[in-house]
């Protein structure tokens, strides 16, 4: 069985504009913070060990094979795949997409740090890939689950016509405004996987202050903001 959550930005223990579940240890909060809110996530998810990347806006998977008993958070990777129970994968996010990926028939998941260059490098059609590789994936049969992100009414892209490429421009919601939920549909259906099978979220995190949100924060005048987590794992099966 697979268990999921999106994380709000509630009950940590971080203040300021870390306020409160900051997830990230680069965001400038305190070390002991975060190493606090992590242990609380677990505490939540009923796992013991919590896989991250340090997220560089790339398209680098890391392949976990659940040998090690420690917490990873891996460098220069934005998406994750295993297939050992009780191992959560964590996406560390301030408007991005979290992208959550589950494969019952090889009990096996992934999950995807997906902003717009991880869309225009289409991390992805990547990581659905390597689950097809290491796992023996079939797209058809794979469920996907995106996370509360920056949704069509806040995401502005005044260059995009040298930012995005033009197969993105139809999915303009309004003059400069896309709706990425649905281009990493579209993205997802293009790896295999079947519309049905696909969950958008309804919820934009630079309008909902449930979340952290990076376009918010710089609106204030602040750029700095925490990140808040979505999190999937292979429930332990009992014996």
């Amino acid at each position: 069985m697979v268990a999921y959550r999106y994380f709000s930005r509630r009950g940590g223990v971080s203040s300021g504009v870390f306020s409160s579940l900051n997830v990230s240890f680069g965001t400038g909060d305190r070390v002991d913070n975060i190493e606090r809110n992590r242990r609380r996530i677990k505490q939540e998810m009923g796992i013991e060990r919590l896989l991250s990347g340090d997220q560089v806006h790339g398209s680098r998977i890391y392949v976990d094979d659940g040998r090690e008993i420690a917490d990873i958070e891996a460098d220069g990777c934005d998406g994750l795949i295993t297939d050992a129970a009780g191992t959560g994968l964590m996406i560390q996010q301030a408007d991005c997409q979290a992208v959550l990926l589950y494969d019952r028939d090889h009990q096996a998941i992934g999950a995807a740090h997906c902003g717009w260059r991880g869309s225009v490098a289409n991390i992805i059609g990547t990581i659905v890939g390597e689950m097809v590789h290491h796992y023996g994936t079939r797209p058809s049969l794979l469920q996907a689950f995106i996370s509360p992100s920056l949704g069509p009414c806040c995401a502005e892209f005044v260059n995009y016509r040298s930012e995005l490429p033009e197969s993105f421009h139809r999915f303009q919601a309004e003059s400069r405004y896309f709706d990425f939920w649905r281009i990493s549909a579209m993205q997802l259906m293009q790896a295999g996987v079947r519309e049905d099978s696909i969950h958008l979220p309804d919820t934009c995190t630079s309008c909902s202050d449930d979340y952290f949100s990076y376009r918010r924060a710089v609106r204030s005048g602040n750029p700095v903001c925490g990140r808040h987590a979505s999190v999937i794992c292979l429930e332990p099966t009992s014996s």
